[in-house]
C-alpha cells in the first residue's frame, strides 16, 4: 500500500502494537505520545493518514480533530476509541473524522479502515485537481511530491510565481515541466489570464512565424482566414514555449526580436501589435552545451533563462512514486469504470526499484496499463508484467555487502594484518576495525559505514533503508543527523555513480548501484 501514518496514543503498549500493526500492513509508521506531539509531527512532515486515541491527558483526541479542521488540513484521521458509544463516534465524526475503530482493533479491520481512508483521500484530491485543471488555476499543492529534492525546486518555483519574471524549466523528457510551469502561472498575479502552450518541436519550420506571431488573410498561399497567433491569444496571461531547443535559427532570431521589444509582427500586416506576455519555455536539453555548439543563440538563451529551474528525474526522487501510482490508478480507474482500491506494498516495491528512464510519464503509462488489467480492486505485481520483467532482466548491483575479513584466519591479525570490515580484495578501500593506535575504531564510525552504504545501496529509499537496518524511519534521521551524515548528498552520488563528500571523511568504501541513464 505504501503511505506514512501517525500513530498517536498515550499509552506505550497500545502505541508499539499498532506500530508493528501499520508496518505489517505495508505502511512506514511514525509514533506520537500525545495530542501535542502529533500536531507538532503534522506540522512539520506529511502523513497519508492519522490513528488518533479519543482519550488521552492534557490535549484529547477531539481537540486534536478541532485544530486540524480550524487549520485546514485534510489528512484523514482514523479515531480509536476504547468503547464503541454512538455519542462518541457522532461526536467524531463532526469534528471531521473519516473513520473510528474500537479498541484493542483486529489487523483486518484496521487493514480496511486504512485502505479505505486514503482511497477516499486520494479520490477526492483527483476531483479537486481536475476541477482546478478545467479552470486552469493549477498550483503547487498539484505537484504530487514528498522528495527533499523536488521540494527545493518547488520552493524556488513559487518565488518565482510573485513576479514576471522569465523562466527556463530544464529535465529530461516525462518529468512534468508543463506542470510546473502551470503551477507557476496558477500561483502568480496572472492566473485569470490564459495559459498557451506552444510545443516548438511540433511546429513546421515554414510555419513558426504564422504560429507564434499570425497573419493577415491573403498573406501566403493558404491563408484564407486572419490569424492572431499565439503571443497574441496569451496577452495578459502566460505563453509557455516547449522544447524551445527545438526551434530553428530563423526562428530564434524572430523570438528574440520580440522578447526585446514586446512586439509582434503578424505575416503580411503593416503595423505591429504590443503584447504583455509572460514567457515560460522547456527543454530536455542541455541549452548551454547547444549554444557552445552554435546551435542556439546565446543572447535568446540569456533572454530565456533568467530564472533556470531543473527539475530531478523521477529515479532521483523515487520517494514520490507511492503517492503518483495512487494518484494515476484513482484517475485511470475513474476513466475505465474499473474499481481499484488499492496498490499491493509488494507492487508498490517492484516499481520503486525500476530506473524510470521515462519519468513519470513512463509510470503513467504503466499504470494506465496495469488499470486495464487488473482483474480485482488491487493492483498487484502481477499487474505490471513488463517492469517486472526489466527489472529481474536488471544487472545485479556491485558486490558490496560488508563482510568481515580475518574470521576464517585468527592467526592473521596476530601477524599484523587489521581485521577490517569491507569488501573482499575486489578494489577499493575498508573501515579497518583497529585504528593508527593500536585500538577498535569507535562504534560510531562503524554506523555511519553502514548508514551510508544503505543509503547508497537502496539509492536514497530511506523507508526500505530503514526497513532493511531494522529501524524506524524516525531513528534513521535522528542518527543520520548525529553523525554528521547528509542522506541527500549520499543518494544523489550513487544515482550518478559517484562518491558523497562525507564519504571522503571515513575509510569506508562502497561502490554504489548504477542506474541506467
Amino acid at each position: 500500500m505504501g503511505g506514512v501514518i501517525l500513530v498517536v496514543d498515550d499509552d506505550p503498549v497500545q502505541r508499539r502494537l499498532l506500530d508493528a500493526m501499520v508496518r505489517r500492513l505495508g505502511f512506514d509508521a511514525v509514533a506520537a505520545d500525545s495530542g501535542e506531539a502529533a500536531l507538532k509531527a503534522l506540522a512539520g512532515s506529511a502523513f497519508d493518514a492519522v490513528l488518533l486515541d479519543l482519550v488521552m491527558p492534557d490535549l484529547d483526541g477531539m481537540a486534536v480533530l478541532t485544530r486540524l479542521r480550524d487549520g485546514g488540513s485534510e489528512v484523514p484521521v482514523i479515531v480509536q476509541t476504547a468503547n464503541g458509544s454512538i455519542d462518541a463516534v457522532v461526536s467524531a465524526m463532526r469534528a471531521g473524522a473519516v473513520d473510528f475503530v474500537v479498541k484493542p482493533v483486529g489487523i483486518e479491520r484496521l487493514s480496511v479502515s486504512l485502505r479505505n481512508a486514503l482511497a477516499t483521500r486520494a479520490l477526492q484530491n483527483e476531483i479537486r485537481r481536475f476541477k482546478r485543471a478545467r479552470e486552469g488555476t493549477l498550483t503547487f499543492s498539484d505537484v504530487l511530491s514528498r522528495s527533499t529534492r523536488m521540494a527545493a525546486v518547488l520552493k524556488l518555483a513559487n518565488k518565482a510565481a510573485a513576479s514576471a519574471i522569465p523562466v527556463l524549466i530544464e529535465g529530461e523528457s516525462g518529468t512534468g515541466k508543463e506542470l510546473v510551469a502551470r503551477a507557476i502561472h496558477g500561483s502568480g498575479t496572472r492566473r485569470a489570464k490564459p495559459f498557451v502552450a506552444v510545443n516548438c518541436g511540433a511546429m513546421p519550420e515554414t510555419l513558426v512565424e504564422s504560429i507564434l506571431f499570425g497573419h493577415e488573410k491573403g498573406a501566403f498561399t493558404g491563408a484564407f482566414d486572419r490569424h492572431t497567433g499565439k503571443f497574441v491569444e496569451a496577452n495578459g496571461g502566460t505563453l509557455f514555449l516547449d522544447e524551445i531547443g527545438e526551434l530553428s535559427p530563423d526562428a530564434q532570431v524572430k523570438l528574440l526580436r520580440v522578447l526585446q521589444t514586446g512586439e509582434v509582427d503578424p505575416v503580411g500586416s503593416r503595423r505591429t501589435v504590443k503584447v504583455d506576455v509572460r514567457v515560460m519555455s522547456a527543454t530536455n536539453r542541455d541549452l548551454l552545451t547547444e549554444v557552445k555548439a552554435g546551435r542556439f543563440r546565446e543572447d535568446l538563451y540569456y533572454r530565456l533563462a533568467v530564472f533556470p529551474l531543473a527539475l530531478p528525474p523521477l529515479r532521483a526522487r523515487r520517494e514520490d512514486i507511492a503517492d503518483l501510482v495512487r494518484h494515476f490508478a484513482v484517475r485511470f480507474a475513474a476513466e475505465e469504470g474499473k474499481r481499484i482500491r488499492t496498490v499491493s506494498a509488494d507492487a508498490l516495491r517492484l516499481l520503486a526499484e525500476h530506473p524510470w528512464p521515462g519519468n513519470v510519464r513512463q509510470l503513467e503509462n504503466a499504470v494506465f496499463r496495469a488499470v486495464v488489467l487488473a482483474e480485482t480492486d488491487e493492483l498487484t505485481p502481477a499487474e505490471f508484467p513488463q517492469i517486472a520483467a526489466r527489472v529481474e532482466a536488471a544487472p545485479a548491483l556491485a558486490p558490496t555487502d560488508f563482510v568481515c575479513g580475518g574470521l576464517d584466519a585468527p592467526d592473521s591479525h596476530a601477524a599484523g594484518a587489521p581485521l577490517s570490515i569491507g569488501r573482499p580484495a575486489a578494489g577499493g578501500s575498508i573501515l579497518p576495525l583497529t585504528g593508527a593506535d593500536g585500538h577498535v575504531v569507535e562504534l560510531a564510525e562503524v554506523e555511519a559505514a553502514a548508514i551510508r552504504h544503505a543509503v547508497r545501496r537502496y539509492r536514497g529509499q530511506m523507508t526500505e533503508v530503514a526497513r532493511r537496518l531494522k529501524i524506524g524511519r524516525s531513528t534513521l534521521y535522528r542518527r543520520l543527523k548525529e553523525l554528521g551524515l547528509d542522506a541527500d548528498a549520499l543518494a544523489a552520488g550513487a544515482l550518478a555513480g559517484g562518491t558523497d563528500p562525507a564519504g571522503a571523511k571515513a575509510a569506508a568504501s562502497d561502490a554504489p548501484g548504477v542506474v541506467p541513464a
